[in-house]
This record gives C-alpha cells, sequence and structure tokens, in this order.
C-alpha cells in the first residue's frame, strides 16, 4: 500500500523556498476554524499561518485546520502565543514544522526559540515517542532527520528587536527576520501608523541586517501598496491580508 506525506513532512519544500529567496505570499487565518481555513487553502496562497497569539486557538483547534490543509499546496505556518518551549513543543507534536515566534527581542530569545524547535544534542525539544508529526511512530527516521526540516521565523516588533536584528539573524537556525509593523509603530510612540517615517526606517534598517546575514525577510501587508514597497525594500515571505479582514470588509466595506 502507497502511503501519502502531508505538504509539511520531509522535505520541508516551504523552507526549501524560503531559504532560496523565493515570494511567497501568504494568508493569516484568525477564524479559529477548519472549514474557512479549507476555503483559504484553495485559494492558491504559497503559506496560510495559523495564529495562536492573536486569535483564540489552541492545540485543539489546530489539529482540525491541520487536516483542513493536508490536501492544500499552501504550507501551514502556526504562530504560537508566545515564545514558549512548552507550547512549541506540543505544536511541533501536533505537526506542524514551520513557525513564526512572536515579539523576540534578543539573540537568546532567538536561541531558545531554536532549541525549543531541535531534539538533543541541538535542542531542547521533548521526545514523544508517537504522536501526530511521525504518523503516530510509522515515519522511518523521523527522530534522525526532523530538526533540519523545521522551520523558526522570529518576529522583531519592538524597539529592542531593531537593536538586536542583525545579531538575531546571524543566529544558525534562526530561517526568516518578519517584522511585526502595528507593535513596531505603538513601541516607537505611533500607534496605528506603521507608515510614519521613523517606523518605516525601522523596517528598512531590520531588512538591512537580516540582507547582510543572509537571511529572507518578512512582514505583513494587507494593503496591496505596502505589499509591493515591502517587497521592493527585499521581503519575500509576505502575508497580504486574513480570514477575519475578508469577512469583514465582505460586509462592511471596509479595509
Amino acid at each position: 500500500m502507497t502511503q501519502t506525506t502531508p505538504y509539511q513532512s520531509f522535505p520541508n519544500s516551504f523552507k526549501r523556498d524560503l531559504l532560496a529567496g523565493k515570494k511567497l505570499i501568504g494568508c493569516w487565518s484568525s477564524l479559529s476554524n477548519a472549514i474557512t481555513t479549507e476555503v483559504l487553502g484553495v485559494a492558491g496562497f504559497d503559506w496560510i499561518l495559523l495564529d495562536g497569539e492573536h486569535s483564540p486557538n489552541d492545540v485543539a483547534t489546530f489539529i482540525p485546520q491541520l487536516m483542513a490543509l493536508k490536501d492544500s499546496a499552501s504550507a501551514p505556518v502556526v504562530r504560537p502565543s508566545c515564545n514558549s518551549a512548552v507550547e512549541i513543543k506540543r505544536l511541533l507534536d501536533a505537526g506542524f514544522y514551520n513557525f513564526l515566534i512572536p515579539f523576540v527581542e534578543s539573540a537568546d530569545e532567538a536561541q531558545r526559540a531554536v532549541a525549543a524547535t531541535r531534539y538533543p544534542p541541538q535542542g531542547m525539544r521533548g521526545v514523544s515517542i508517537s504522536q501526530r508529526s511521525n504518523r503516530y511512530g510509522t515515519v522511518p527516521d523521523y527522530f534522525k532527520s526532523i530538526n533540519e526540516h523545521i522551520c523558526v521565523m522570529v518576529q522583531i516588533e519592538s524597539i529592542a528587536g531593531v537593536a538586536a536584528a542583525r545579531e538575531i539573524a546571524a543566529l544558525d537556525g534562526v530561517d526568516c527576520i518578519f517584522v511585526g509593523p502595528s507593535d513596531l509603530a505603538a513601541g516607537l510612540g505611533h500607534l496605528g501608523n506603521a507608515g510614519h517615517p521613523e517606523v518605516q526606517a525601522a523596517i528598512a534598517a531590520v531588512f538591512a541586517d537580516a540582507k547582510a546575514c543572509g537571511k529572507p525577510t518578512g512582514i505583513l501587508a494587507p494593503v496591496e501598496l505596502d505589499a509591493r514597497r515591502y517587497m521592493d525594500m527585499g521581503a519575500t515571505f509576505v502575508g497580504v491580508g486574513s480570514d477575519l479582514g475578508a469577512f469583514r470588509s465582505g460586509h462592511t466595506g471596509t479595509v
């Protein structure tokens, strides 16, 4: 009997494309619902981010959404609620391979995020012999190979994070630097105004630091002109909207 392999299994083609500098356009999934996630999965996005930071998601709601994407060409990416080794471990066992870690402010915090996704000796991931990620113990050589297939992207969204961006980007295991424009704007005193010149200068500085370290950059930009500007600045991992935004605008006419 031929066994099928889900998109997020070996090899991780999303990580390969990300590191190769391919433009990857995606969408935020915030409604915490398998049906809406399944609809996003047929829309043609390169990736779908399942959000656990600003949405009412947990492992129990994430798994049905992963199931909804299993036949999709869109790579599942997860954002945990915080940089927690325990939460990351549970999401790994649930079947996630691609992580966006929020609010990273130092190289030490970034290193801890990477370590949380790796089995020893490269990291500190706890071992469960049989879990969803290794098809309940049926994936050959899972423990020997999985470390290299995990993708870790970290969010820079504070003044401290901007200052440490180059040091963070230089770390092995950090695959992408992602800017959170809204929180960064708030931290710089421009809440609700990510287009402020000071915020834009900080974003450009982070992109430059990542490029100097040979790492791709990403950002969330629901407005098309913003997305195109950031891609012109070098961003290749770009979120261009959300299920929540599309639902709201469809009923209210607002973006």
